[in-house]
Order: C-alpha cells, then sequence, then structure tokens
C-alpha cells in the first residue's frame, strides 16, 4: 500500500499498490501512532472492512440457453450418477455422507435417471441398470418399518441411520418423495419385456407395502410425519399444510392397499392454522402458506412430479400458487430490504441450504443473507425469465466461485464472502427435474400418467386437465 498526505496534510490517502481482487474482503488498520497535522493522536486505533465489487465479465464461453441448460442438467446429474453410492446406487445426503444416503433425496435422484435417458446422458441400459440395483437394494436389503423407509439409510448395508435420537424408524414424509420417484421410473420403463416388467413389479411391491394408513395413529384424521419400532409415536408430528408434504397425502390417498379417505386430506393437511393465507405480497396474491410464502423448496418438492398447471381443488389453483410464490421471492430479493450486498433481480433465491456452520430454511423472513442457486433454478417451470436470468448469472459471472463437479455449489453469501463446499441430494435433485420440466414436461407427464395417482387425486377433490 502506498500513502500519502493530501488537504495540507490533513487526510491519508491509502493506494494500492496492485489492482485489488475482485469479490474479496479486505481490511484497513490504522493505529494509534498515526498523528495529525497538530500532533494529535487517535485515541484507539480504526479498523475498517470492505469487500471489493463483483467482477462481471463473463467466467466461461457464451454459449446457447438450450446448451447452457443441457450442460447445468448433465453436470448436476453427476452427483447422482457418478457420486452414488456403489452398493446401493442411492443417494448420498451430500458431498461428504461416507455411506449415509438419503431416501427423500434418493427418491429426486431416480427422477433424474428419465431426464439423462432422454437428454443422451446416458443409455437407456445403463438407467435400467442402475434402477434395477437400487430397486433390488430396496426391496431386499433396506430396513422398513410398516412397509416406509427412514430418513437416512446405510447405502452398504440398509440399516437405519438416526436423524435423531428418536427419529430412528419410519419417515412417511422421506418414503413419499422416494416413492414420487420409483413410481415415475415404473411409467417410464414400461417395455413389455421380462426385465423392465420385473422392474415395475417390484416398484408396485415397494408402494404397496408402505402402510400410509398406520400413520393415522389409529384413525385419526391427520397423518403423522414418523414412527419408530422401539418409540412408537414419541416424535409425535402431525402432517399438516402448507409445507412440502402435499405429495405424502396424495400418494397415501392413491394406495391401493393402505389408501385413506378425503377426511384425512380436508381435516389433517388442510386444516391448519397456518394453512390459508390470501394476502398480497410484492403486487402478488399467495393462496396458501406462511407471510411471503416462505422457503421455496415447498413449492417444488411436491410438485417435482405433481403438475401444477391447471390444478386446482377447494383450497387453491396450484399453477397460481407456486408461480406467486416464487416471484414473491424474487421481487422480495429485489426489494432486498435488509440491504444485503450482491442481492438483485439476478442474484435471488431464498430456501432450505446450508449456511455458515450450520443449515437454515432461508425465506423473506428468515433471510441470512444466503442465496441457494437451487432455488430459483428449480423455479424455472414457474418464472422462467427471473429464473433463467438467475441461471446465467450464477453460472457466467459467479462461475469461477459457484460452478463446480456437480453442478452449483449448494449456497452463498456475498455480504460474507462465503461459499460452500457442498452439494446436497435435495438441493441437486430438483434442478434437473425441475428444468426438464420446464423444458419437456417429462416428469409431470410421468408421474401424474399413474392410474392410482389420477384415482387418489380425484378421491381428495382436484381437478385438472390430466387427471
Amino acid at each position: 500500500m502506498l500513502q500519502q498526505l493530501e488537504n495540507s496534510d490533513k487526510s491519508v490517502v491509502i493506494q494500492p499498490t496492485t489492482s485489488l481482487a475482485y469479490l474479496k474482503k479486505y481490511i484497513v488498520n490504522v493505529s494509534t501512532s498515526l498523528k495529525s497535522a497538530s500532533g494529535g493522536q487517535l485515541q484507539i486505533p480504526i479498523s475498517k472492512t470492505f469487500i471489493t465489487r463483483i467482477d462481471s465479465s463473463r467466467k466461461f464461453a457464451a454459449i446457447s440457453d438450450n446448451a447452457l441448460l443441457d450442460l447445468v442438467q448433465q453436470q448436476t446429474f453427476k452427483y447422482f450418477w457418478d457420486f452414488a453410492h456403489p452398493i446401493s446406487g442411492l443417494a448420498r445426503e451430500r458431498n461428504t455422507s461416507g455411506d449415509l444416503v438419503t431416501s427423500g433425496g434418493s427418491g429426486f435422484g431416480i427422477m433424474t435417471i428419465p431426464v439423462a435417458i432422454n437428454r443422451n446422458f446416458i443409455t437407456r441400459a445403463q438407467g435400467l441398470a442402475r434402477m434395477q440395483t437400487i430397486v433390488a437394494f430396496l426391496k431386499n436389503t433396506a430396513v422398513k418399518v410398516k412397509g416406509a423407509f427412514p430418513h437416512w439409510l446405510n447405502g452398504a448395508t440398509g440399516a437405519i441411520i438416526p436423524f435423531s435420537a428418536n427419529d430412528n424408524g419410519a419417515d412417511l414424509v422421506e418414503t413419499s418423495y422416494l416413492m414420487m420417484g420409483l413410481l415415475t421410473a415404473r411409467q417410464y420403463f414400461n417395455d413389455a419385456g421380462a426385465t423392465e416388467t420385473a422392474l415395475r413389479n417390484d416398484i408396485n411391491t415397494l408402494y404397496n407395502n408402505v402402510e400410509w394408513d398406520w400413520f393415522r395413529q389409529g384413525t385419526q384424521n391427520v397423518l403423522y410425519w414418523h414412527y419408530s419400532p422401539d418409540k412408537g409415536w414419541i416424535m409425535n408430528l402431525q402432517i399438516r399444510g402448507w409445507n412440502e408434504c402435499l405429495i405424502t397425502y396424495v400418494l397415501a390417498a392413491s394406495s391401493t392397499t393402505h389408501g385413506i379417505p378425503a377426511s384425512v386430506y380436508t381435516n389433517g393437511w388442510a386444516s391448519g392454522g397456518g394453512f390459508l393465507n390470501g394476502n398480497t405480497y410484492y403486487g402478488h396474491t399467495l393462496p396458501l402458506g406462511p407471510a411471503q410464502g416462505g422457503p421455496l423448496f415447498l413449492s417444488q418438492y411436491s410438485f417435482i412430479g405433481i403438475n401444477p398447471n391447471g390444478l386446482t381443488d377447494a383450497f387453491a389453483n396450484y399453477a397460481t400458487q407456486t408461480k406467486n410464490h416464487s416471484l414473491i421471492n424474487n421481487k422480495y430479493c429485489i426489494a432486498n430490504p435488509r440491504g444485503w450486498f450482491g442481492y438483485s433481480d439476478s442474484c435471488w433465491g431464498l430456501t432450505a441450504s446450508d449456511i455458515q456452520n450450520g443449515y437454515t430454511a432461508s425465506s423473506p423472513t428468515n433471510d441470512v443473507s444466503v442465496i441457494a442457486p437451487t432455488a430459483a433454478i428449480s423455479s424455472m417451470p414457474y418464472t422462467p425469465v427471473e429464473s433463467m436470468k438467475a441461471l446465467k448469472f450464477f453460472y457466467y459471472v459467479l462461475g469461477d466461485k459457484l460452478w463446480k463437479e456437480y453442478g452449483f455449489i449448494d449456497a452463498f453469501s456475498l455480504r460474507d464472502l462465503w461459499f460452500a463446499s457442498s452439494f446436497l441430494a435435495i438441493d441437486q435433485g430438483p434442478m434437473v427435474v425441475m428444468i426438464e420440466n420446464h423444458r419437456s414436461g417429462l416428469l409431470w407427464n410421468l408421474f401424474t400418467s399413474c392410474p392410482e395417482v389420477k384415482t387418489g387425486m380425484l378421491s381428495l377433490g382436484f381437478t385438472a386437465p390430466y387427471l
């Protein structure tokens, strides 16, 4: 640093001898030995921190929008293909998980396989072989409780890995994500030959064995999230909306072996105090859910398979719900009421993700300055223009920080200049799938083609062109 005096020796000008790096934190320290023109000294030392601006130059060569979407899908798919557990084929919870695999994240990963085949990332034979490995492990090796799967499994042995001290058994919500993936794969692998027929039969066995009605804890008109083989209903968590669990009620109602009546949906899922909303935020009315919409995964996880377009029931138009939730999140980040560095119409998206030294469900009411690329990118079917703008910014402008071996890192904060080193299955999967739903509707078409799902959704009072 060069220092010089100006303004009759009343001002000290500090100038770097070399160019400062972009997006880097610097600290200027001034000690008490600095004297003024009249000989006075500072009473206490001064320390000032500043962050240099974003380098807006393009980090990668420009390609067409379609080529960019292909690239993001293919690179992100590698998390589920190259990094899958070598024995079970299931998805590891995160890139440091070892033998720990996730049932819900594996469901999302299974849904990326038809995408990869259709986009020529892998062959149909390769995808079928992986599905055979996964389904055989789930059927023959994985420990199940009342036919349902735990949140975490050991990918080598199939043993339950407790999610917490009391969460050491069935997780009905994670099971529903897994079953959504399996049923989607069942519809995709529709060849009449013996191999694909056997795969479909095994998937049917897995789905039919889930005792959805058991999770009413008797005959209650609500579903419960957890059940432990040795601690029973100790978690005692009812599944009430609005949140990420709509798919759980849809699949429970769709079961031909352990189904639930519509009263469980209306009196359980739809009767919670925070279910209805109806308020307007940033010019967009939100039919359901928490103030300002909550984290974006609420409008993504269930709708990886359920197509919200044209979907209505007694409570909402789900195209309006999902689109406006995403627009509110986008407009909040543009308004940036907390003044976080970096937020803009190109850098937005609040959802559950890693944060520094932890994990949180970021939202407009829980905004800790952390942007998760999955939030905006997985909203692409709802907000294609806004989401594509964010995707291009993440790739072209911040790509040297965000773009890695399995696609975009989990999250980042420009305010704190923090960039996650992690990738999470539940965040990588929705990006591949929801980009594809935007492009072709493939996963929506597959899942909603399930005869049981059509019957189940109709029984709950849904209407849609595809039902």
